[in-house]
């Protein structure tokens, strides 16, 4: 037996020694995303490159859940961990059923690109729906669940997580080629590096992933500064280009002349695994002296490493046997479900909700995201064997009649080709006069609102230009809102969105909630759940008063340093009933934190506790206050619960402009809510944070 194929060996061990049997063609060939095979030593072709931001993904059949900026919303690390199990499971199942085919295509492996955990600093990014949106903490918390879920803890990596993308990513996306992101040490080391640390040091994620933009000056893909971090947080898996990524090097960036200088100045940089094509100019590379074969060999023993940690050096690991009845299986729709439920935010309710069947005979349901799948997926969406759309939901779970009308396009002006401009809005009225009360869908999709190249003209790239609705929704909503029944109004973005709705008598926020994403608004619509989503980014009134979108300053962004502009803060999402925190206490010896909470109000619900600190002393501060913890929690009605939560000592830090990591300070206001401590949160919440001073 060849010494790699010893499963007594460390990882480690068996990839060194299956790289030392191997050409230097061979090695070099290792080193792309398309990995060639060495059947000499019976070593497959393997394709690095797949997706599982919210399911699995491009490769067919997989369960759905909400895109992650809905999994954010949830603000529950346990559930997310539990959706990340449920992908790897069907990562594996997938796997084991297209290699039994001889299919190793891309999309068929077990290193999976995800997840995206840059930060959402601007509302026009379009990708912003990939992430668990603005702050630090709740992306590391959420991306540490994520990955350890995914990865698993047993002999083998279930499957390998990715962290991306490296760093300083979030827009514009025309010209994330090219863009050089000029960030702050400040702003590095409190806002934009946390998650990607916390991910390498706590979860062990095996993969990281390098951006498209330069950073300070340097490609994201062969940065000394971000490599030297790496090599701080003591990262022992593999990098990743984006892809086509170093292409950019000598194309766009302009750091390099040539295809081969471009290779080589990622591959000694540290960067392992080439998406793209740029690799194939190694040898290139070799010939003229840019690298040496170590430089490959380096590289091509650490992917190895991958493949041996996730049992692809054995002829038998423990998860061969898991089969293709996993994809799709009940339990990980119920889950989907279940997400979906948890993830819509409810922005504003004058009672009308919840609904009341008895009382209704008619139902509109208005909007061209009312029958939309589109609406439901998001981007980087595998395929659902079933789903449930807005409109398909609000029929199964209501006997009387359900008028329709799409109403408008979602961003044209028709939608016929051959009819005179607003040819649905004539309709729209009219079913909104026949119907008791309307569910008015609108919002987005990704086939406008996403990544460059995967989107049409509709905004900039898949970027926004505003906060608002394209016109066509715009004036539907006006048309709808001005007949005066009472209306809902149902926004599927993946983003701050302005619906310019103040007329509606509730709106609810619903990403794009996978699925059964229609399943989960009429659970909502009728009472059957109460709505406990929280929104983790804030909605802004106007694009106007936001800094540039180029931009990276932290200056009045995000719920930490904005200083107005706020339509719906951070945090905040009601429910039908109404929890209040009663007390809260900090306990410095085991570093824990005690709330009590009561539910006050006339419905079972979950809602989620959130804390928040703010530095009352130190210059380096955050300007408002910072998360420092969240617990999901479920309370009957009159109920009152005791919780427990950790309080890192990171909460205490602050960093100054060298980026140095320290405590400056003795005072502190510690606040537990179910919303942040700030006015606008206290106003729609009609509830106050309480509170409890600390001196260190």
């Amino acid at each position: 037996m060849q010494r790699y194929k010893d499963p007594q060996l460390s990882a480690q061990e068996r990839a060194e020694h299956i790289v030392s049997l191997m050409t230097v063609d061979e090695k070099a060939a290792q080193l792309r995303y398309d990995a060639l095979p060495v059947e000499r030593l019976g070593l497959p072709a393997y394709n690095w490159w797949n997706e599982t931001l919210h399911g699995v993904a491009r490769a067919g059949t997989a369960t759905m859940f909400p895109q992650a900026i809905g999994l954010a919303a949830m603000f529950d690390a346990e559930l997310l961990f539990k959706v990340a199990q449920v992908c790897a499971v069907e990562a594996r199942a997938k796997f084991n059923a297209s290699r039994k085919q001889g299919d190793r295509d891309i999309y068929k492996g077990l290193t999976m690109w995800t997840p995206n955990i840059n930060i959402f600093r601007d509302p026009r990014w379009g990708r912003g729906q990939e992430t668990y949106g603005e702050c630090p903490y709740l992306t590391a918390r959420l991306g540490v669940a994520f990955v350890r879920g995914f990865q698993g803890d047993g002999k083998y990596l279930m499957g390998a997580a990715c962290a991306k993308h490296f760093a300083g990513h979030s827009g514009p996306e025309s010209t994330r080629h090219r863009f050089d992101a000029r960030i702050s040490e400040k702003d590095l080391n409190e806002t934009y590096l946390p998650a990607f640390e916390a991910l390498v040091k706590e979860a062990k994620v095996e993969g990281v992933m390098g951006a498209y933009n330069r950073l300070n000056g340097e490609p994201a893909c062969a940065s000394r500064y971000l490599m030297g971090k790496l090599a701080e947080w003591g990262f022992n898996g593999y990098f990743v280009s984006d892809c086509w990524a170093i292409r950019d090097f000598h194309t766009e960036h302009m750091v390099t002349a040539t295809a081969p200088e471009s290779a080589a100045m990622a591959l000694k940089a540290g960067c392992d695994c080439n998406c793209g094509n740029t690799y194939l100019e190694l040898l290139v590379a070799l010939k003229e002296g840019l690298i040496t074969e170590e430089d490959i060999t380096r590289s091509a023993v650490k992917l190895m490493r991958t493949r041996a940690r996730l049992g692809l050096l054995d002829d038998k690991c423990e998860y061969d046997d898991i089969g293709y009845d996993m994809v799709g299986c009940e339990s990980h729709k119920a889950l989907s479900l279940e997400c979906a439920q948890k993830c819509m935010v409810l922005l504003k309710n004058n009672g009308l909700l919840p609904l009341k069947k008895s009382a209704l005979k008619t139902i509109g349901v208005i909007g061209p995201n009312a029958a939309s799948i589109e609406a439901l997926r998001g981007n980087y969406f595998g395929t659902a064997d079933e789903y449930v759309n807005f409109l398909d939901g609000i029929r199964r779970a209501f006997d009387g009649r359900v008028y329709y009308s799409e109403g408008c396009h979602l961003f044209k002006d028709r939608l016929q080709p051959l009819s005179q401009a607003g040819d649905g809005y004539a309709e729209a009225v009219t079913v909104a006069e026949h119907s008791d009360v309307v569910v008015l869908c609108v919002g987005y999709d990704a086939t406008i609102e996403g990544e460059e190249g995967d989107t049409g003209n509709a905004f900039a790239a898949g970027d926004k230009t505003d906060l608002l609705l394209p016109e066509s929704q715009r004036l539907l909503i006006e048309k709808v809102l001005a007949v005066g029944k009472p209306t809902v109004v149902v926004v599927a973005s993946g983003s701050s969105v302005n619906p310019l709705a103040d007329g509606a008598d509730a709106i609810i926020q619903a990403w794009y909630p996978g699925q059964f994403g229609g399943r989960a608004l009429a659970d909502i619509l009728f009472g059957e759940v109460s709505p406990s989503g929280k929104l983790p980014v804030t909605f802004y009134e106007t694009a106007d008063k936001l800094p540039p979108f180029e931009d990276y300053s932290m200056a009045n962004r995000t719920y930490r340093y904005v200083k107005d502009n706020v339509l719906y803060p951070f945090g905040f999402g009601l429910t039908y009933s109404k929890v209040i925190c009663r007390s809260v206490s900090y306990n410095g010896a085991d570093g824990t934190v005690r709330v009590e909470a009561e539910n006050v109000g006339d419905y079972e619900t979950d809602d989620v506790l959130q804390l928040y600190i703010r530095d009352n002393e130190s210059r380096w501060a955050v300007a408002n206050h910072k998360l420092c913890g969240f617990k999901r929690i479920h309370l009957k009605k009159g109920e009152t619960v005791s919780v427990t939560m950790p309080l890192a000592p990171s909460a205490f830090e602050v960093v100054d402009d060298t980026g140095r990591r320290f405590v400056d300070s003795r005072s502190f206001t510690l606040f537990a809510g179910t919303c942040q401590p700030d006015e606008l949160s206290r106003r729609l919440t009609k509830c106050a944070c309480v509170s409890v001073d600390i001196r260190l």
